[in-house]
């Protein structure tokens, strides 16, 4: 049995889903700008990105040197987390699976911890100027800790068929990481610690333009990939021997769904931290919304809804009326734990959308 079309109402409603979801990404985009300590009215905000002239001359400053990098990372670190847990909920084929709940960012945070916490120590000759370990170097070392946890995961979920199972496995990989990690800060220096616990608190304000050249290529390439895979992904929800039945490759498609989601995670880590619950809250919130499990459906609006819920909680991480600035870990985490705990009780319903 192939994947039903979709029906032409759904069509159309899916369509409005797109529109409305592009037209709060650009509202949202303009707010996360204009937003912050130093109040910018959107009218000026258009006009420093079209290239007219302000009023005040330091509001081009604060634009284009701090908040357009952020709200950029924090579009394509949502959209990267949220495609990411959907990959992750059809190759496990589990509604609780996620980047964050599965330990995967916990491998991401492993890699950079290693690297962080013992740049000075190993004297790597691949950190940037001043010690500093350089924008690839965080990617290739997040998205390699990243590989190895979900690889460890996906050979254990071979022989687990239960969901909570699979949670719980996860879980003690993400124990097990945060352990190795605790060993690193107790034997580096203050300075180290200092600025790994920084970095572990999540922000989307950390990426400059430089850095910019390597998080958003990056992140493009695992957009790209999982949308590449986007039909093999809707054979798998059928049962891998299905899926072999239609011609789909089910390893090479295993592969790529864990290259795509280690890079997407990895890299996201790196700059960002890690980011908690967008990756499992944001598929359900698609399928919800459209009441489909089809990837040519979910895979668009999976991207635009995560963009948009992470500009949304990088506006409230703000404090509206206050100088200071919440982790964006504890807004995102705030948003998350609510739908696990609603997937967990739903999860004999949604759990039909993985059923073979």
């Amino acid at each position: 049995m192939t994947t039903a079309p979709t029906p032409p109402a759904a069509r159309i409603g899916h369509g409005w889903l797109l529109g409305g979801s592009m037209v709060g990404l650009g509202l949202l985009f303009l707010l996360s700008v204009a937003w912050g300590p130093v109040r910018i009215p959107l009218r000026a905000v258009v006009q420093v990105l079209t290239g007219g002239e302000v009023a005040t001359p330091a509001w081009e400053t604060i634009v284009w040197t701090f908040r357009l990098p952020k709200a950029i990372t924090a579009a394509l670190a949502g959209a990267g987390l949220a495609v990411s847990g959907l990959q992750m909920q059809t190759l496990f084929r589990n509604p609780l699976a996620g980047p964050f709940v599965l330990g995967i960012n916990a491998g991401a945070s492993l890699g950079v911890a290693l690297v962080v916490l013992t740049a000075a120590s190993t004297g790597l000759a691949w950190l940037g100027a001043s010690g500093a370990p350089g924008a690839w170097t965080l990617v290739i070392a997040a998205t390699l800790g990243a590989v190895a946890v979900l690889g460890m995961i996906a050979a254990v979920a071979v022989r687990v068929a239960d969901s909570t199972t699979l949670l719980i496995i996860g879980l003690m990989f993400s124990s097990a990481t945060g352990a190795l990690v605790s060993i690193l800060q107790y034997f580096s220096s203050a300075e180290r610690i200092q600025s790994f616990l920084i970095w572990s608190f999540g922000s989307f304000a950390s990426v400059t333009w430089t850095q910019m050249t390597a998080f958003a290529p990056t992140v493009a390439v695992g957009l790209v990939g999982a949308l590449l895979l986007v039909k093999p992904m809707n054979a798998l929800l059928l049962g891998e021997r299905y899926a072999e039945s239609l011609g789909a490759r089910v390893t090479p498609v295993r592969i790529g769904i864990i290259l795509c989601t280690s890079v997407l995670a990895g890299s996201i880590t790196a700059f960002c931290g890690p980011i908690a619950f967008l990756g499992l809250a944001v598929p359900h919130l698609a399928r919800g919304l459209t009441g489909s499990s089809d990837h040519r459906l979910l895979m668009p609006l999976v991207i635009l809804l995560g963009a948009n819920l992470a500009l949304l909680c990088d506006l409230l991480a703000g404090l509206p009326g206050m100088q200071q600035t919440l982790p964006i870990n504890a807004v995102t985490s705030l948003f998350g734990a609510p739908v696990v705990i609603w997937v967990i009780l739903q999860s004999r319903n949604l759990g039909r959308s993985f059923a073979a």
